[in-house]
């Protein structure tokens, strides 16, 4: 095996390459969530179809991961991802000419088709090349481009809005996403230690339902899903709330809300110190009651108490979702990559119906309606861990 070590040229061209990555995916992907009050106006939809802008790319992204890294293992690792990265970025800059929503809707379809090919391949890449005593530092600076990237599409893309319109911001966008593709492909080596196998689709289909007989596994699944459906569904709501009276931000101000997920980042870093201390089973319940707490306070009219509930709620979601994807693959009797994909597919799936379900709350109940969903949501995160973790001891107690 020929792995790359940290120290090396090669491995800081290789970590640069999936920073860049990472960066390209993630800005590409939330690009449209501060713009979701402009199409509303602009296409005269409801905030309902407008949502749709975001969740059909991770609602399509959920679906092509399952099969992306399985494809793969066949076809190789760097070329897909350029492609899929290239892909991206062309069809972004596409979106910034459509002439209608329907045309939008389609284009950000299949960006989140296309953008799969690098979450679903990127880790095995890494995990593959990178020496095992390097792999956290390639994996940290992987996911810190994914957040930063995730920030910087929100915020960039919302502050662009004011000053270019909404087709400015996105075709700024795709051309910065064309350069981070140009970076990842000139940096990143042809993998070294990738030994290509037989793509199986009933292989990865007997995979994939021998994990959904897992009760454990469902309901870490299921957690995924309302975690993630709770975060895309506040934060694409509550833009639409400070916008409004008795507020009434700019669009650019109000995209500047979206640096709180940096907070993101922080908890990454501080999540394993505070699991050592507690374990996982007390910290995932400290984890999800800082969310809840966060998102009771949004019931609270005030923007400070806001920002400081948006604050407690993005914190304590980064850390429970860390948690319960490690939770997933300490479950996974076999095929833990299988079973990490499909933690993901419904983590993205989840945003894509939690979006669009708020935009049937906002449009009945006005934002108080999103926040009661997104209280239901979080509660029903502490049923299922309950309930994961008493068939777990109940399974150790009969072996």
């Amino acid at each position: 095996m020929e792995y790359i070590e940290q120290g090396t040229p090669q491995f800081r061209k290789t970590t640069f390459a999936f920073f860049a990555a990472g960066f390209n995916t993630f800005a590409i992907l939330y690009t449209a969530q501060p713009l979701m009050p402009i199409f509303t106006e602009e296409f005269g939809v409801s905030a309902t179809l407008s949502s749709l802008s975001m969740t059909i790319t991770t609602l399509t992204l959920a679906l092509s991961m399952l099969v992306f890294g399985s494809i793969s293992e066949s076809l190789g690792r760097k070329n897909i991802m350029v492609v899929s990265m290239f892909a991206a970025s062309l069809l972004c800059i596409l979106t910034a000419l459509s002439p209608n929503f329907y045309v939008l809707i389609a284009l950000r379809a299949l960006q989140g088709v296309v953008l799969a090919g690098v979450p679903s391949i990127a880790m095995a890449y890494i995990s593959e090349e990178i020496h095992p005593r390097s792999l956290a530092g390639a994996m940290g600076l992987y996911i810190s481009g994914n957040a930063l990237g995730a920030v910087f599409g929100r915020v960039f893309s919302g502050v662009a809005a004011d000053y270019i319109g909404w087709h400015g911001a996105m075709l700024g966008i795709g051309i910065i996403s064309i350069i981070a593709t140009v970076i990842f492909w000139k940096s990143l080596r042809p993998p070294r230690n990738f030994v290509a196998q037989n793509f199986n689709f009933m292989q990865l289909t007997r995979s994939l339902l021998h994990h959904m007989k897992n009760p454990v596994l469902v309901c870490f699944f299921f957690v995924g899903f309302l975690l993630l459906g709770a975060n895309l569904s506040i934060y694409s709501y509550v833009t639409f709330v400070f916008l409004d009276v008795p507020y009434s931000l700019s669009q650019s101000i109000v995209s500047w809300i979206f640096l709180i997920f940096i907070i993101g980042i922080f908890s990454s870093m501080i999540t394993g110190r505070f699991v050592a201390k507690f374990g996982k089973v007390k910290f995932i319940y400290i984890a999800l009651g800082i969310t809840l707490l966060g998102v009771f306070l949004l019931f609270i009219p005030n923007l400070l108490i806001m920002v400081l509930g948006l604050s407690l709620f993005t914190y304590g979601f980064f850390a429970s979702h860390s948690v319960v994807s490690g939770l997933v693959g300490e479950n996974a009797v076999s095929n833990k990559a299988q079973a990490s994909s499909l933690y993901l597919f419904f983590y993205y799936t989840g945003s894509s119906i939690g979006g669009t379900a708020a935009g049937i709350f906002w449009d009945d109940f006005g934002w108080n309606g999103v926040v009661v969903m997104n209280v239901a949501f979080i509660a029903l995160c502490f049923v299922l861990v309950s309930i994961a973790i008493r068939m777990k001891r109940r399974n150790v107690a009969e072996n």
